[in-house]
């Protein structure tokens, strides 16, 4: 068994083919084969199985894959850190981040730790919470920045750093606008503006209206929080977003925000620094989720 083989190995579980996995890989189908085979020997087990022309996955394969993504993983961070002292000192951080820390919260910390580590370049990919957490998982990114509700995630370090509670957001014209606070029945039939099915945003804005009895007759689902304020500018509908997402138009006046109402409702949602529960190697992912542990909590 060798690094090769193992990397072949992941490239299939993920591709699901050993034609895909050879375009990823640059290599021939038979190469790819032949790698799949020599591994399969050397462990004395069958990891796929043809039915029918299709790849089929065996149980041995899907035990063996967190251990192959890993050995695969630090092979190539190895490498990264080797090509790094040969290029004088860079590093490549891979970072995740959902939408509202990569754009409210993270800037200014990615600034400042950019100026004391300007050996390490950063690279930052932007998707909701719970693919964030699958790349992280899968090895494809090194830390991450993400809006979570308050509970363990198997396999990983979850480190809150400041609350960011959801709060309704209206248009100052909005008929409702005036109430300091709001009833289930003065919302009850309204148009809500919510973020997209898989985010947390939606998971928890769901979660309380379950929790005070509220039901979402009429929904316009956005992909975008920014698109949602846009539309809540020119639209008598009522957002959920979160807070740190509209301290600028609330305090500029074009929206105004109240408190999501229910006796007894406690806010969940966090960001988060997320890492995999596990050693870490590199000095350049340590010195970043050092900073970001110190540094995070203040941003409220």
């Amino acid at each position: 068994m060798n690094v090769q083989q193992l990397k072949v190995f992941v490239e299939v579980m993920r591709r699901g083919t050993l034609q895909e996995a050879a375009d990823q890989l640059g290599l021939t189908q038979p190469t790819v084969s032949f790698h799949l085979r020599k591994l399969e020997e050397s462990l004395g087990t069958q990891l796929f199985r043809k039915q029918s022309r299709k790849l089929i996955r065996t149980e041995a394969a899907d035990e063996l894959l967190p251990y192959a993504r890993r050995v695969v993983s630090l092979m190539e961070e190895a490498a990264d850190r080797m090509q790094a002292r040969a290029a004088q000192g860079h590093n490549k951080l891979k970072l995740g981040a959902s939408y509202t820390p990569a754009t409210y919260f993270m800037p200014p910390f990615l600034a400042e730790y950019k100026q004391a580590h300007p050996e390490t370049a950063l690279l930052l990919t932007v998707k909701k919470a719970e693919t964030i957490l699958y790349l992280l998982r899968q090895h494809e990114i090194d830390a991450a920045i993400v809006s979570l509700p308050n509970e363990p995630e198997k396999g990983l370090q979850i480190v809150p750093l400041i609350e960011d509670e959801l709060q309704l957001v209206l248009n100052p014209g909005h008929p409702l606008a005036s109430a300091e606070t709001l009833s289930v029945d003065q919302l009850e039939h309204e148009i809500f503006l919510l973020h997209e099915q898989g985010s947390t945003s939606r998971q928890l804005a769901e979660e309380w209206a379950a929790y005070i009895g509220l039901q979402f007759h009429s929904v316009m689902e956005l992909g975008a929080i920014e698109t949602i304020k846009e539309t809540l500018k020119f639209n008598s509908g009522i957002g959920v977003l979160p807070l740190r997402s509209v301290l600028k138009e609330t305090a500029a006046g074009e929206l105004i925000r109240r408190p999501l109402p229910g006796a007894g409702y406690t806010n969940r949602r966090h960001i988060c620094l997320a890492y995999r529960d596990e050693p870490i190697y590199a000095a350049h992912i340590r010195s970043f989720v050092d900073f970001i542990r110190t540094t995070g909590g203040r941003g409220d």
